[in-house]
């Protein structure tokens, strides 16, 4: 692996994001920002930054706001939303100079591509935007498998050892797909915050679930999904709950889909969602993303 880890500021908050260098290539090399889900980090994108890293592309990976080694909001209410994320995003495209970018975005990664690529929210998002990848994540969500998410994001277990938390990641999160057991181990070392009494939990702000409830049609967000005019592949696990398959053939008829810029591929062995680790899951998306370059 190759990367160097940074934290900058952004609308105040201090953000931490690893910086993948496209091999090969120098300061010319096209961008891929790679976003992760709701209560992952942005290390969730190692073999993916890895795999395009290595075909010259620099591949960027942000923890968000409240997530991995990234500052937690001091205003949880008004900062765990989809239009502050997207703010957040565009200071920090302006941060980095990045003027086009491919985007992947994996669950609540991929609902702020949305936001973004279609300029409500960030205006100067919708022409840096040059592809965008959505990875399990769709403009309406099933209502039951948010409340699942809320069941066991919004009230972190705690565990003696880190094993035993590893094993509640292993249970958790099986409709991700295959993983190594070095990739299990990576997850869970990335994802575990050490409790003052010494026992461990899940990095990250379990405020960040009042997401649903302050703002409970967050992801309601087809206006925005109709706005967008960079072409799109959307992933779906083929057994997601999150994503229906009514849902997959509304966004075939609107927005991207309306004009012909939409590619869907369902994932074999994959609910929700995809964990971008596997050549199934790689080769589409670098595939996808030679094409818009």
């Amino acid at each position: 692996m190759s990367f160097s880890s940074h934290y900058i500021s952004l609308l105040d908050r201090e953000i931490h994001l690893t910086d993948w260098a496209a091999q090969g290539r120098g300061a010319d090399a096209p961008v891929v920002v790679a976003w992760h889900g709701l209560a992952r980090t942005g290390r969730d994108m190692d073999e993916l930054a890895q795999d395009l890293s290595a075909h010259g592309y620099r591949v960027v990976c942000p923890d968000m706001l409240g997530r991995g080694l990234s500052q937690w909001s001091p205003a949880p209410d008004t900062e765990y939303c989809l239009a502050f994320y997207a703010r957040l995003a565009e200071a920090l495209f302006d941060r980095l100079g990045l003027s086009s970018v491919h985007w992947v975005g994996t669950s609540m990664g991929g609902a702020i591509g949305i936001v973004c690529a279609g300029g409500q929210v960030a205006p100067s998002m919708k022409s840096r935007i040059r592809s965008l990848v959505l990875n399990d994540i769709a403009p309406e969500l099933q209502a039951s498998a948010i409340e699942r998410i809320r069941s066991y994001a919004g009230k972190p277990p705690t565990f003696d050892t880190v094993l035993e938390l590893e094993g509640f990641f292993r249970q958790v999160y099986t409709p991700y797909g295959w993983l190594s057991d070095a990739q299990w181990r990576r997850l869970t070392e990335t994802s575990t915050r050490r409790l003052p009494d010494g026992r461990v939990t899940p990095h990250y702000d379990p405020a960040m679930v009042q997401q649903f409830v302050v703002h409970p049609n967050d992801y309601l967000i087809w206006d925005d999904y109709d706005r967008i005019e960079a072409p799109v592949l959307f992933l779906r696990g083929e057994s997601s709950d999150l994503v229906s398959t009514a849902t997959r053939d509304a966004m075939r008829q609107r927005g991207p889909g309306a004009r012909g810029h939409l590619q869907c591929l369902e994932i074999a062995g994959c609910g929700h969602a995809p964990a971008l680790n596997v050549p199934a899951h790689l080769d589409p998306i670098r595939d996808f993303i030679r094409r818009a370059t």
